[in-house]
C-alpha cells in the first residue's frame, strides 16, 4: 500500500492506494509550524478512522511546493511509517520530457498532474489546477511538458478585494444565477465567479491555439468543479489527478 501526499501552500491532500485503487483520501490545511509528532499522530488518527493499519503502508511518495516541510515530512515518514519517502521533483523518472527553463523551476504538483493527465486522458492535454495559485500546464502530442501559465487563485483575488475595499465584506465564492447583481453580495459573487471564468477561458483559448492538436482540457484542485461547470473549454474534472500522478511516478521509480 502506498501513501501519496501532495503538499500545497493552502491544502495538503493525502491518499492511500492499494495497488492502483484509491481506498482513502483526505484534504487538510497545510500547517508549516506543525511538529513531526503532530503530523504523525494526525496521520495515524486518519488511518484509524478509515479502518486502515498504518503498519500496512509499504511506501510513501510526496510532492510538495512548501520547502520548509520537506524535513518534517521526511522524519514523519521514517518515524511513524518506517519508510524513506520518495520526493518528486524534476529529476524524478516520470517518462515525460520537461522542456522548461530551468527544469528545476517546475513545481512538483505540476509534474505529477501532467503525468496523471497523460496516463488517463492522453496527449496533447492542458491541465488547470485550482489551488492557492491557478496553474495551467501544457503537454504536447509527443508527451513533452512545455510550460504553462501561473495566475493568482480565485481565493487570493477575493481576499485582495475584501482587504482593499473597506466597504466590501467577505462573501461565499459561488455561481450566481444572473450576472447582473441586484445586491452588493450578489454583485461581488458575480464579479468573482464570472470574472474568473473569463480569465480561465481567455487563457485556455490562447493556449489551445498555440498548442494545437485539439488538446484535452482537464481541471483539478479544490475549486475545480465550481469553475469547471462554467468554463467553455474544461472537459473533465478529476479531483484525484495529483494523487494518481504520484502513484504512477512512484511505481515507475520503484521499478
Amino acid at each position: 500500500m502506498l501513501l501519496a501526499i501532495d503538499v500545497g501552500n493552502t491544502n495538503t491532500v493525502l491518499g492511500v492506494f492499494d495497488g492502483d485503487k484509491l481506498v482513502a483520501h483526505w484534504r487538510l490545511t497545510t500547517e508549516r509550524s506543525r511538529t513531526i509528532d503532530e503530523y504523525g499522530i494526525q496521520f495515524r488518527n486518519l488511518f484509524a478512522l478509515a479502518n486502515l493499519d498504518s503498519s500496512a503502508i509499504d511506501a510513501v511518495a510526496i510532492s510538495s511546493v512548501v520547502p520548509p516541510l520537506k524535513y518534517t515530512l521526511d522524519k514523519v515518514s521514517e518515524t511513524y511509517l518506517h519508510h524513506k519517502p520518495l520526493f518528486i521533483d524534476h529529476t524524478s523518472d516520470t517518462g515525460m520530457v520537461i522542456r522548461y527553463s530551468p527544469p528545476s523551476d517546475v513545481g512538483a504538483d505540476r509534474i505529477v498532474n501532467s503525468v496523471g493527465a497523460i496516463a488517463r486522458f492522453g496527449a496533447p492535454c492542458i491541465i488547470v489546477d485550482f489551488g492557492t495559485a491557478t496553474t495551467f500546464d501544457a503537454v504536447t502530442a509527443d508527451r513533452e511538458y512545455i510550460g504553462g501559465v501561473i495566475t493568482p487563485g480565485i481565493t487570493i483575488s477575493a481576499e485582495a478585494l475584501f482587504q482593499r475595499a473597506s466597504r466590501l465584506y467577505r462573501v461565499e465564492i459561488r455561481r450566481p444565477e444572473l450576472v447582473i447583481g441586484q445586491t452588493t453580495s450578489h454583485s461581488m459573487q458575480s464579479g468573482l465567479y464570472y470574472g474568473y471564468i473569463g480569465l480561465v477561458d481567455g487563457i485556455l483559448r490562447r493556449m489551445i491555439a498555440e498548442l494545437g492538436g485539439n488538446p484535452k482540457v482537464i481541471a483539478t484542485g479544490g475549486l475545480a468543479r465550481l469553475i469547471g461547470r462554467g468554463s467553455d473549454y474544461i472537459e473533465e474534472v478529476d479531483d484525484n489527478l495529483t494523487l494518481d500522478g504520484l502513484r504512477l511516478i512512484y511505481e515507475r521509480n520503484k521499478r
